[in-house]
């Protein structure tokens, strides 16, 4: 939700600029601070943020979205398996058009996962019939690939990050020495990984590999009904697999066994990667009819859910995805609204339900990272929090944005910080 000041808005960053006088009067009447919400050396992804916001320390569990959304589909991880995050996107032209497949809706993309299983997962050997690769569908264009043996040393670039780029200097390569500062952390999985397993593969052999089905899934992706149908009416194909952000089966503790004072808890997300980490975190996840990850998702639906949630869990973690998804696709009008949308039709009944409840609750509002509309892709900065309840002792602030909050009464938090502050809370 987090954006830059933008010229079309006067100078202005769009939650300045936004109608949001929820989020405004609980900055009022609550405290603000920023924080930051990606640690050094990390990139600037949702599965890296989210899990800060958590209070996990990222250097010990970070293993990529793949292993986090192979928990949300329900694929029970192996010793020896290596899980990446799995887009189908758009290219034309030689270049990354989409990172979303042209809005791939899960339907349709459940058809083109089965196709791929069917055309490009092989066996490690013909003997064994034991697949080398396999294709697990998730939610509209974000999929899971699992390699077994896989190397984790690779780097990978997120298609997000690079909209309207050509897409062959993007493929896969092996690591760098250099490079494994972010990834070679997680001790505890990699005792399980590729070191003892015979068909393990090398980070140039994993490397090879994927780049290879990224290739052959370009000639047979364009070759299936549904992208022909796409094209004869002139429309974006989903045209490409494109994996990223892989790992092992991470060592998390819950939630409950870092804070004593959480009990019990739930998260409440569209996405995959989100429920991944609140699976890992021992939270329950409640999926709601209608949410789609985007600026049309069930805002009512939600905030309800989050509302009975409060009735039985001490915590709950409510993340909607709509400000992102513009935020990748440069669309300033629809990111305006979506952030319309989150403070009316889901903060908005959430506070009201909250102010009628006999047992004191806090409410926080935050982004996980800014997506600036007129860059198109993740940067890493402070993102601007509120924190609100009952009695709390307000700063200066008068309204919620990235401004406004770097004279709050918080200051600047970092990482873990966050979720401490929240805790200690009485």
């Amino acid at each position: 939700m987090a954006d830059h000041a933008v010229d079309r808005l006067g100078g202005k960053t769009l939650l300045q600029y936004a109608d949001k006088p929820m989020m405004d009067l609980l900055a009022k009447n609550g405290r603000t601070g920023r924080l930051v919400t990606v640690p050094e050396g990390f990139p600037p992804g949702s599965e890296v943020a989210n899990t800060a916001i958590l209070g996990y320390d990222l250097n010990k569990v970070y293993e990529g979205r793949g292993p986090l959304e192979a928990a949300s589909i329900g694929y029970d991880m192996q010793p020896d398996d290596f899980a990446i995050r799995c887009n189908i996107i758009t290219l034309e032209d030689g270049k990354i058009i989409t990172h979303n497949g042209g809005n791939l809706q899960t339907e349709d993309a459940r058809v083109l996962i089965d196709y791929l299983n069917e055309t490009l997962a092989k066996p490690i050997n013909e003997k064994e019939g034991c697949e080398r690769v396999k294709f697990i569908c998730g939610i509209q264009y974000r999929h899971l690939l699992v390699v077994k043996g896989g190397n984790k040393h690779i780097v990978c670039n997120p298609p997000h990050d690079h909209p309207n780029e050509p897409w062959r200097p993007l493929l896969v390569t092996p690591e760098t020495p250099a490079c494994c500062c972010a990834t070679a952390t997680n001790e505890t999985a990699n005792l399980n990984t590729t070191e003892t397993n015979e068909t393990a593969l090398t980070p140039t052999e994993t490397a090879s590999l994927i780049n290879d089905l990224i290739l052959r899934s370009q000639e047979l992706l364009p070759q299936h009904p549904y992208n022909k149908e796409k094209a004869a009416r002139g429309e974006r194909q989903a045209n490409s697999i494109w994996p990223w952000s892989g790992g092992y089966r991470p060592s998390m503790q819950t939630l409950m066994e870092q804070y004593p004072q959480v009990k019990t808890g739930a998260v409440i997300s569209a996405v995959d990667l989100i429920q991944g980490i609140g699976k890992y975190a021992g939270l329950r996840i409640i999926k709601v009819p209608g949410a789609t990850g985007l600026a049309d998702t069930n805002y009512e639906g939600k905030a309800q859910a989050a509302i009975e949630a409060l009735k039985q869990d001490d915590f709950v973690f409510v993340h909607v995805e709509a400000t992102d998804e513009a935020g990748h696709d440069g669309d300033l009008d629809l990111k305006l609204r979506a952030i319309n949308y989150l403070d009316q039709r889901l903060v908005k009944p959430i506070y009201e339900a909250v102010a009628e409840m006999q047992e004191p609750v806090c409410i926080a509002v935050l982004p996980d990272h800014p997506t600036p509309v007129e860059l198109r892709i993740h940067v890493n900065e402070p993102v601007p929090f509120l924190i609100y309840y009952k009695g709390i002792e307000p700063d200066e602030v008068q309204h919620y944005d990235e401004l406004s909050c770097v004279s709050g009464g918080y200051g600047l938090l970092r990482l873990h910080e966050f979720m401490q502050a929240f805790m200690e809370i009485q």
